[in-house]
């Protein structure tokens, strides 16, 4: 099953007085993942996104395992999941790539998922619309195998 990987290296400003990983900086990523998706995977949804589009996030969750702390490197794999004519349900897994002063077998420390609506507004309201061709070809090519039983 393919993949888009997003890697990140935590700050000290991603954590929290504890030490560890603030929860919602989870989220934060599921987005930056997504826009590093459209941007290399789907970049003429740019120029789309300049002419009226909005995708819009409509749900979003994240399970958590494991804690993160900074200077972990944090690969996000993310896929397709459900697709419908105007929503789709992307999912993502966390990884651990290393740990300060060690390096071992990535380890899965969160699973999110979030749904995704494309929108554009016609006349001051927001209606639904279809994906544009160079995203749903560029989701497709990340589709989950059981993306049917993803919702």
């Amino acid at each position: 099953m393919r993949c888009y990987e997003y890697h990140h290296i935590v700050g000290f400003e991603e954590t929290n007085l504890v030490g560890n990983v603030y929860y919602a900086n989870h989220i934060r990523w599921q987005g930056r993942c997504r826009e590093m998706f459209l941007r290399d995977e789907a970049p003429d949804v740019l120029t789309e996104l300049n002419r009226g589009l909005c995708l819009v996030t409509t749900r979003v969750s994240c399970e958590y395992y494991l804690e993160l702390f900074a200077f972990d490197h944090v690969i996000i794999r993310m896929r397709a999941g459900k697709i419908t004519q105007n929503r789709v349900t992307m999912l993502y897994d966390y990884l651990r790539a290393n740990r300060i002063g060690g390096k071992h077998e990535p380890e899965l420390i969160a699973h999110g998922q979030q749904q995704i609506a494309a929108m554009r507004k016609e006349n001051g309201v927001m209606v639904a619309s279809p994906f544009p061709e160079a995203m749903q070809k560029a989701l497709d090519r990340y589709a989950a195998m059981d993306a049917a039983a993803v919702y």
